[in-house]
């Protein structure tokens, strides 16, 4: 028995054909909220050209921004040598007002020394010419046990002045030769200078025998008119009690001070007040 043999038709389908053309279609269908429209070639060169001018700026600014930091470090670093050369100036300059002040300390020192071994030296050369007053300088009135003093035995020291007040017993000397007797001592009768000097004679001179006795000074009477001392000044004091018609000035103990001067003939005999320089002078 013969078979029947069936034919049937194959139809073959480009697939990839027909996937692209769904393809095609399935984009070409579906379109996005907002789609870009497209820009133009003018306007994307414009875009690019602001970046640029953009980047450029960015870039200059960068480059002062590093320009100022670079400015501020050097600024600072040159601030900062100039405080370190400040202090050391500043330093400098303090050690040069110290040694300033020590050597202006040190001047006055000098200055001190040196008028020190001024006066030493002036005192030396009037102890010198005072020495060479005497023939024979009495060593064991001025300088007993070998140690020298201003003033000899029995001599007073006041203001620079020695002052001896003689107290010895009746008979007493009269004006000229009470003079007489300081001179040999290489002084003279005591010129009284002020008030101050009155009241230490004052506290120095004794009442004795009666109230008509005192001690010579001197000051003496000239032509019966002026009363002048015996280094030639005139008086200006004028502490009398009165000035009688005696010649010749006494300094009468127990009396106020500056009414305390009487005055008395030549050959009245009273005890008496010398005065001279000292052998030493104090600085």
């Amino acid at each position: 028995m013969e078979e029947e043999i069936n034919y049937s038709t194959v139809v073959f389908k480009d697939k990839a054909r027909e996937a692209k053309k769904e393809d095609s279609t399935i984009y070409a269908a579906v379109k996005p909220k907002g789609a870009a429209t497209t820009v133009p070639n003018g306007e994307a060169a414009g875009c690019s050209h602001y970046r640029v001018l953009a980047c450029v700026g960015v870039g200059i600014l960068c480059v002062l921004l590093v320009a100022g930091i670079g400015s501020i470090i050097y600024l600072d670093m040159e601030l900062n040598e100039q405080r370190a050369s400040h202090d050391d100036i500043k330093a400098e300059n303090e050690k040069l007002i110290v040694e300033k002040s020590l050597l202006e300390g040190e001047t006055r020192n000098l200055s001190i020394v040196a008028e020190n071994l001024s006066i030493v030296a002036e005192n030396l050369n009037r102890t010198l010419e005072f020495i060479l007053t005497f023939d024979t300088f009495p060593v064991n009135e001025y300088c007993p046990e070998k140690k020298c003093q201003p003033c000899p035995k029995e001599w007073i020291l006041f203001k620079e002045k020695c002052y001896l007040f003689y107290e010895e017993d009746a008979p007493w000397k009269t004006r000229e030769n009470s003079r007489r007797f300081c001179q040999s001592k290489k002084a003279d009768l005591v010129v009284i200078d002020n008030l101050q000097e009155q009241e230490f004679i004052s506290n120095h001179t004794k009442y004795y025998h009666d109230r008509f006795h005192g001690y010579w000074i001197g000051l003496e009477k000239i032509k019966d008119k002026y009363w002048v001392w015996v280094d030639g000044r005139n008086d200006t004091l004028g502490y009398w009690i009165n000035n009688g018609a005696g010649p010749y000035a006494l300094f009468i103990p127990r009396r106020t001070l500056t009414a305390s001067w009487g005055s008395a003939d030549h050959k009245f005999e009273n005890k008496f007040i010398c005065e001279n320089d000292p052998l030493i002078w104090s600085i």
